[in-house]
């Protein structure tokens, strides 16, 4: 395998989180090998890859002639303000649109240009300059990524029953416009919405979630068993909030799907207890001054111990010396425990 497919091989198999699509550096097109004669004159389609088309860094400014037969179309780092309604007209089988590092206004993205995309399945926008949400999308739609932009409306994701993926972090989001638009995505399992400006949890979120970020916003407080309704939440993150005790219930986090849970940086005095199946658990930077094993274990037993692999409570007003003796037999599988 010659080194353009294999390059192209990594981005066809990207991650599970679906995070991995465009973090790759084509320092060359010499990488790509020789181009296919079915492509753009100023782009490069590998032949090991003659359906996927590179036209990244060129300092274009419009989208241009796809050929048809192109089903991978990669346009970053150029200058591209405006998409015309009839810019993928040759290749309405088009599967992924990678648009990362451009200029894109809303206002200049014509029509139905992405709807009429039926088989799309990645279509990503970050780093442009949208305030709202681009629409109307196809049903195709997997994963769909328009971060670090200044998006402060997401308009309708009405009948993307296939959207799995939704990552929306560095916009200026707030919590009612995230919930008006996302309730009725029925497939939806990872959603990022860190550094927005949310200072409460955005109400009826798909129960379909296993991944949820909302660090780096404003959320104080947690309504009583917000996190009861999901199915199988695994991943949560509300680092960098304000949290503080009295704006977290009792058993906001006791969650037996939950693997990992990140409140560190937040305001906490005591640890919020926690299922005995969690793994992960971030609590530095708060103002913890006290260790109490009932947060991790309700009963000790033989068979009752929790499952805390790695727990973090450096930045806080713990020591060594102030965690109890019974805390290793609570935490008897942990593998790292961080203190000051």
């Amino acid at each position: 395998m010659n080194l353009g497919a294999f390059t192209l091989l990594l981005a066809l198999i990207g991650g599970a989180s679906g995070q991995y699509y465009y973090d790759y550096d084509y320092a060359s097109l010499s990488i790509y090998g020789q181009s296919s004669p079915n492509c753009a004159p100023e782009c490069n389609c590998p032949e090991s890859y003659p359906t996927a088309m590179y036209c990244d860094e060129l300092k274009l400014k419009s989208v241009p002639m796809v050929p048809p037969g192109i089903k991978y179309l990669y346009l970053r780092n150029n200058q591209i303000d405006h998409i015309d309604e009839k810019a993928f007209e040759n290749v309405t089988d088009l599967q992924w649109l990678i648009l990362d590092h451009n200029l894109l206004e809303n206002s200049k993205i014509k029509g139905r240009v992405f709807s009429k995309l039926k088989q799309l399945k990645k279509l990503h926008i970050n780093h442009n300059n949208l305030t709202e949400s681009v629409g109307p999308l196809p049903k195709s739609l997997v994963d769909l990524q328009l971060t670090h932009n200044k998006i402060s409306k997401l308009g309708s994701f009405d009948g993307l029953v296939n959207l799995t993926f939704v990552h929306l972090q560095h916009n200026q989001l707030k919590d009612e416009s995230v919930s008006a638009a996302l309730r009725g995505l029925k497939s939806l399992e990872y959603l990022d919405l860190s550094f927005n400006q949310m200072t409460k949890l955005p109400s009826g979120l798909p129960v379909s979630l296993l991944t949820l970020y909302l660090d780096n916003n404003k959320i104080s407080n947690i309504p009583d068993e917000y996190f009861k309704r999901f199915n199988g939440l695994q991943y949560l993150r509300l680092s960098h909030n304000e949290l503080a005790d009295g704006g977290i219930p009792g058993n906001s986090f006791n969650v037996s799907s939950l693997l990992e849970l990140d409140l560190s940086y937040n305001k906490l005095k005591n640890i919020p207890t926690v299922n005995e199946n969690l793994e992960n658990y971030y609590l530095e930077v708060n103002e913890l001054e006290k260790f109490e094993v009932k947060s991790f274990c309700k009963i000790l037993g033989p068979l009752s111990y929790s499952k805390i692999k790695h727990l973090r409570l450096d930045g806080n007003h713990l020591t060594h010396t102030s965690l109890p003796p019974d805390m290793y037999e609570c935490l008897r599988v942990a593998n790292e425990i961080t203190v000051n």
